[in-house]
């Protein structure tokens, strides 16, 4: 299979992305692609910002990965500052290929040369194949995470 360039999102990917992203058990029950709109509204805010990174994996023109990488500075740890991956998802088509490996550990480099001490994730409880992936990176289950939703 051909390798994947790893480069900033356009909106011109952003149907691609939701796609993905709608593209499993969790999505397909929270994305729609019948409005885009308030998923351009947040593109729109999260290309704004120097800390926010929108990557897609481009194979030929086809949009075969995405992820969300968020540098976050902050005072604990001794002023350090964390990156936090969000919405990886591949492409069933990709997937097995080696490009989620390839994904997350752009990010990684990424979050490195922006000076990162450290790359934090969180993985929905169900998705045991996802903490599989992750563990098997490096990733540890070291924090229980909560969310508490605003709607």
């Amino acid at each position: 299979m051909t390798a994947a360039e790893i480069r900033r999102a356009t909106l011109a990917d952003l149907p691609a992305i939701v796609t993905l992203i709608a593209d499993d058990q969790l999505g397909a029950t929270r994305e729609s692609l019948d409005d885009l709109t308030p998923y351009a509204e947040a593109f729109a805010a999260l290309d704004a910002d120097p800390n926010q990174l929108l990557m897609v994996a481009d194979r030929n023109g086809e949009v075969v990965g995405t992820f969300q990488l968020t540098i976050i500075p902050g005072l604990s740890r001794r002023g350090s500052t964390r990156a936090q991956i969000e919405a990886v998802r591949v492409a069933a088509s990709a997937r097995g290929t080696g490009l989620g490996t390839t994904l997350m550990q752009w990010a990684v480099d990424e979050a490195r040369r922006r000076g990162c001490s450290l790359v934090q994730l969180t993985s929905d409880k169900t998705r045991t194949d996802a903490h599989r992936f992750y563990q098997n990176l490096g990733f540890t289950n070291s924090h229980e995470g909560f969310k508490l939703r605003l709607d």
